[in-house]
């Protein structure tokens, strides 16, 4: 800083030093104002930084409960012969055909079907019943609905049901019922997704119950709509 000027007049010098002063306060008034904002900046970061986290969690927490609530479930193999309400059984023949069979059943429960048979999995789009029935000879589950009644959350629900192998989900317009649930020679229709005899009927025919080629592979042709 240059040094300060002096003056041999009084009333000069004293104007000269309260014109140095109020240039000093003024950058002092400078300087404690850009450090407010600098302050001001750093703590709307942070909160910034705050709420980003935050949603961050909620969004992991959403998708771990969703993981929870609409995980495909786990089943035992095989059946123990519970007896389960509501649920049909028939005797049917297992021969391979060509052509379109005429089911008694609607969905089919099992019966002639077509020597390929349809990878398991989830469809969004209706499958051939000759190609479904032949996936229930080899012990695989089929859940059907009705898609102008099941849709949304309770769509996601159902298809959570299904086991992670030897199950095909699709939807099956025309159905007198909203849901069925079928395996070879068995068959259980219900009314909602929160009916807990479709875990139930799972449970006990899945990979087992009548099929009569248990285990043998559930990946053949892919129908259409495939998820």
């Amino acid at each position: 800083m240059s040094p300060q000027k002096q003056s041999g007049n009084p009333a000069r010098q004293a104007h000269i030093e309260q014109t140095v002063k109020q240039q000093r306060e003024a950058k002092r008034q400078e300087k404690l104002a850009e450090y407010q904002r600098q302050l001001k900046k750093r703590q709307r970061g942070k909160l910034l930084w705050w709420v980003l986290g935050g949603v961050a969690v909620l969004a992991v927490a959403a998708i771990v409960i969703a993981s929870i609530v609409f995980a495909p479930k786990t089943y035992t193999a095989g059946s123990e012969g519970a007896e389960i309400e509501g649920v049909q059984t028939f005797e049917l023949e297992s021969d391979h055909v060509e052509g379109v069979v005429e089911y008694e059943q609607t969905p089919p429960a099992g019966g002639p079907h077509n020597s390929a048979w349809l990878s398991c999995g989830i469809y969004d789009q209706p499958q051939q019943n000759e190609n479904a029935v032949h996936a229930l000879e080899h012990g695989a589950v089929w859940i059907t609905y009705d898609p102008e009644q099941i849709t949304g959350g309770d769509l996601d629900a159902l298809r959570a049901l299904a086991p992670r192998t030897y199950a095909l989900v699709s939807p099956y317009p025309g159905m007198d019922t909203p849901i069925a649930v079928s395996a070879w020679e068995h068959q259980l229709k219900v009314d909602s997704v929160d009916d807990p005899r479709i875990a139930q009927f799972i449970e006990e025919y899945w990979q087992g119950g009548t099929a009569p080629e248990l285990g043998a592979s559930c990946t053949g042709i892919e129908g259409p709509g495939k998820l």
